[in-house]
């Protein structure tokens, strides 16, 4: 296990606040609607699950909760908290991931793939149903149907898009990094 993965290290403290201002230009920038209201096909989470593999679970809470809050401020002039924090603990979930997979050192192959997969998948569902929908259900007094319908396009959209764009990201980034014991002295 990465320890320096749970500490705010300056790199970590650095890492957030460019990960969270990349998540908010990302965010306003490469959003489509999906057709059901407040819900939309987001490109970042890719980014979030990237970084969340990268620098871990504090860093991923941090930037999916920053950027979710300041995302919606920006768009709606107005944030949900319950669906910003669902954002953080996307990133935090794929982030405690993240400990058991040495991405620095290039680790990334099609086990790793499999499990990241499964591990965001569930994280997805957990946190846009548990925190995003029943939240809207406790705090706002929406409509289950509603909720539900946003909470299941919002996972699935978002799953897929980890899926694709998030699995090739963190394939090129564990490539590009060097294998530990790859070097050799001649």
């Amino acid at each position: 296990m990465n320890k320096e993965m749970w500490k705010l290290s300056p790199k970590n403290i650095a890492a957030l606040g460019i990960g969270s201002a990349v998540f908010v230009i990302v965010g306003r920038f490469a959003s489509i609607p999906s057709g059901l209201p407040n819900t939309n096909f987001e490109l970042v989470y890719a980014f979030l699950a990237m970084i969340a593999m990268i620098y871990g679970p504090t860093v991923g809470f941090g930037v999916g909760f920053i950027g979710h809050l300041l995302l919606d401020f920006i768009m709606y002039g107005q944030t949900w908290w319950n669906w910003d924090f669902a954002a953080g603990f996307l990133g935090f979930f794929i982030g405690l991931y993240a400990l058991r997979v040495n991405i620095d050192q290039g680790e990334f192959g099609t086990k790793e793939m499999v499990i990241f997969n499964v591990v965001q998948f569930v994280a997805n569902a957990i946190v846009w149903f548990l925190l995003g929908a029943l939240g809207d259900m406790i705090l706002d007094s929406e409509p289950a149907a509603k909720v539900f319908a946003q909470a299941g396009l919002t996972t699935l959209m978002d799953g897929l898009t980890i899926l694709v764009l998030g699995t090739i990201l963190l394939k090129l980034y564990a490539g590009s990094r060097v294998k530990k014991g790859s070097l050799h002295k001649d």
